[in-house]
């Protein structure tokens, strides 16, 4: 009997050589295939740069690519490497609406100051050492939306995915002129000081609900069969902290995978979140979508064998059927043990991925089904 599994891990240019050479791509892609996994999520958006040649960037910016990888086209080599064995290939745009990182909002900033986001002091929006594009603002959607269709105009990817930056934006952001502005329109009073007010988050979620809407439906129209993947913080602290609604998306249908970055370093807390996660957003109908981000390694932390393997357990005895672990250095410490846990055990037997008509069958909006059923009925009513 053949079984369908979401058994991803991330890839990154932080801690990592793999990017470094075609031959650490290649090697790296037979490594990950002959673990088990089906699918991998490079970065192709960091630090103000892209891993692959940006005709925006360079318009915008004057910097087509990550310098370090100046006359390549990492993407380009990673998919054709992961095709090759088998892998799909989500690219993830892992800074999303951040602009730096300790840098006073470094070079997207220092070109476009008018895209800053502000807090309620009319600051430069920081919040844990990230300063931020203002997510809220159209030209600042629209520019990332464009680099989102420039990687799946140009490349044979499977999908694309945003995180905990997108969509997103510190909840202390929205003080600009022009949201400001915007809010006192529709509402006819400036917003609350306090951040966390209940309308004023609201309403800015919703803002960046619309443009995952818009992404969703101009990514589709590219080609239907892309999966949009998200991999948001944790509900609902993640509409509180960071403006993300991931309950909404859900309801509305506009994520496709998603993997809430449950990165707990021990088995009860993860397993709480499970419990939670299941109880709150994912009934047995949509639960397919649902393949929790696990922390494998972070600075000096590795995941414990023991671990790891009560945490697969535990999703398969709660219905889900896969993980997306950060990152893949991960599987290569202390001789390849952790990849060897799962080769040995869990991925054994090869998974197939899901495919999308899998994912979508506990899809949409429930008023949208509601609507159509109306329409069957009266249609019936009308020709009987």
């Amino acid at each position: 009997m053949s079984v369908t599994q979401i058994r991803g891990v991330w890839l990154t240019t932080t801690a990592s050589t793999v990017f470094n050479s075609q031959e650490n791509i290649v090697s790296a892609m037979d490594f990950i295939a002959e673990t088990g996994f089906n699918v991998i999520f490079p970065v192709v958006w960091n630090k103000a740069v892209t891993q692959f040649p940006s005709r925006v960037m360079q318009k915008n910016f004057g910097v087509e690519i990550n310098p370090q990888y100046r006359g390549r086209d990492v993407l380009g080599e990673v998919i054709t490497a992961a095709h090759d064995v088998g892998l799909k290939v989500i690219p993830w745009f892992e800074y999303g609406f951040a602009s730096s990182y300790n840098s006073n909002g470094g070079m997207l900033l220092a070109k476009k100051p008018h895209w800053a986001a502000r807090d309620s002091k009319g600051n430069l929006l920081n919040k844990n050492g990230f300063e931020w594009l203002n997510a809220l603002d159209s030209e600042v959607q629209s520019f990332l939306l464009s680099l989102i269709l420039e990687v799946v105009n140009n490349y044979d990817v499977d999908g694309i995915q945003g995180d905990d930056r997108l969509p997103a934006l510190p909840s202390e952001g929205g003080y600009d002129n022009d949201t400001l502005k915007r809010y006192k329109q529709e509402f006819g009073k400036n917003p609350p000081q306090n951040h966390k007010d209940s309308q004023w988050l609201q309403w800015r979620a919703n803002i960046l609900t619309d443009f995952l809407e818009r992404l969703y439906k101009e990514v589709k129209a590219v080609n239907n069969n892309l999966l949009i993947s998200m991999a948001p913080n944790i509900h609902d602290w993640a509409l509180k902290e960071y403006l993300q609604d991931s309950q909404t998306w859900l309801k509305k249908g506009l994520v496709d995978i998603i993997h809430p970055q449950i990165y707990r370093r021990d088995f009860n807390s993860y397993k709480n979140i499970v419990d939670r996660l299941i109880k709150q957003q994912f009934p047995k109908e949509t639960r397919i979508k649902f393949a929790p981000g696990v922390l494998m390694k972070l600075g000096s932390y590795n995941i414990s064998p023991d671990y790891l393997k009560q945490l697969i357990e535990y999703n398969r005895t709660c219905g889900i059927q896969g993980e997306v672990f950060f990152f893949y250095e991960g599987l290569r410490d202390n001789h390849n043990a952790l990849a060897k846990v799962l080769k040995q055990h869990y991925y054994a037997n090869s998974a197939a991925f899901p495919c999308l008509e899998d994912l979508n069958q506990g899809n949409g909006n429930k008023e949208e089904i509601a609507s159509q059923k109306k329409g069957l009925f009266n249609f019936l009513k009308n020709w009987f």
